[in-house]
């Protein structure tokens, strides 16, 4: 389900930045509040309209609750229309900060 591009605000574009050099792909969405140190009340919604506009994709772990002895994870990955689009956007964007440095 792809809807327009979402907006690149500063914590999305961390989020983009994680997502599009994390390895192993999929990263679940404690890993980029710790990395990215974005709260969840800011993270998750990005996360959200990312998988809305169709730039990432997202699971459940398998595994039940209690088999884990924690919480289920959900996992996150860009799509390659997200990596494509992500990649643009980051080009875009260090085109238009390279402009400034020569001013």
């Amino acid at each position: 389900m792809e809807t327009k591009n979402p907006r690149l605000t500063a914590p999305m574009i961390q989020v983009l930045g994680m997502l599009v050099t994390s390895s192993p792909l999929e990263v679940s969405g404690a890993q980029i509040a710790q990395q990215t140190k974005i709260a969840s009340g800011t993270l998750y919604p990005i996360l959200f309209r990312l998988e809305k506009a169709g730039w990432v994709e997202s699971r459940w772990e398998a595994e039940e609750p209690s088999e884990l002895g924690r919480p289920r994870r959900r996992f996150y990955q860009l799509t390659g229309v997200g990596a494509k689009k992500t990649r643009a956007a980051f080009r875009a964007i260090s085109s238009a900060i390279g402009g400034l440095a020569w001013r």
